[in-house]
């Protein structure tokens, strides 16, 4: 049962969200051979206020 992982910031669409599952779900099926009811999707979402980056928070990044 193949894994894929998405963190990324809060605020997509459930369409988006859906839209991307299928394509990874897709892309994995025709690069490793899988079936897509094998293919699980697992989203995790952040705040900016809980992602930093080069020694600042995304959320302050933002503002500058």
């Amino acid at each position: 049962m193949p894994i894929i992982r998405v963190e990324m910031f809060e605020g997509r669409t459930s369409e988006q969200k859906n839209n991307m599952t299928k394509e990874l779900t897709d892309a994995f099926v025709r690069t490793c051979g899988s079936t897509p009811d094998q293919v699980q999707v697992m989203i995790t979402e952040f705040s900016p206020k809980h992602w930093g980056s080069g020694g600042k928070l995304a959320s302050e990044k933002a503002k500058s």
